[in-house]
């Protein structure tokens, strides 16, 4: 889906919310400038999608159209549909990142962090037959689907085979912290495939 239709689909959701909303309001709802969200609103009353009108006549008022509706759950048909290809992407991706551990015969694996990344490593662990003996993070002391999180501090390097690195952004920084904290470099598996990320070791 491109980054205009997702914008429309924005805009079209925020208007079918029926509460008053001006273009500055939206344009950082967006993160857009103020001139393309008129620019936006003023396509999608073009198209017929929504109308402009003017009560009281100092306010201006959009309204989502009977067409605009239609065009609301098309694109949100649309957006699922993209949504769901990239989440098999990313569970694919992960497959291959995480593969060779199950390879490897490396059982204890302990999970750092706690984010949407750090559950689809979890489900493609549990996928590949592993199960994390550790969930860990910098501060410790939350919760992580059911289990207790420790902080990597008060834990010991024996504990564990190899550390997974639950981020999908570049891991670089994280890798140097934990690597200062006393976690062997080739401990650390992260979940970017290995020509982009460091590779399974």
């Amino acid at each position: 889906m491109d980054p205009g239709a997702r914008r429309e689909l924005e805009i079209l959701l925020t208007l079918a919310e029926e509460r008053p909303v001006t273009q500055r309001a939206l344009a950082q709802r967006l993160g857009i400038a103020l001139g393309l969200a008129n620019l936006y609103l003023k396509r999608l009353a073009r198209k017929g999608y929504i109308k402009v009108t003017t009560i009281p006549p100092n306010r201006i008022k959009y309204l989502l159209t009977p067409q605009g509706l239609t065009e609301k759950t098309r694109l949100t048909y649309e957006y699922m549909r993209y949504s769901v290809r990239l989440y098999a992407e990313a569970r694919q991706t992960l497959r291959d990142s995480l593969g060779p551990l199950a390879r490897d015969g490396r059982k204890r694996i302990a999970l750092y962090g706690t984010g949407e990344a750090a559950e689809l490593a979890y489900l493609t662990l549990k996928e590949l037959g592993l199960e994390p003996v550790l969930f860990l993070d910098g501060g410790g002391g939350k919760a992580f689907l059911g289990h207790p999180v420790r902080d990597l501090r008060d834990v010991s390097g024996d504990q564990y085979d190899c550390l997974v690195l639950a981020t999908l952004d570049p891991p670089g920084k994280l890798v140097a912290e934990l690597e200062a904290c006393g976690v062997a470099p080739g401990r650390v598996v992260t979940l970017r495939p290995p020509a982009a990320g460091r590779s399974v070791s």
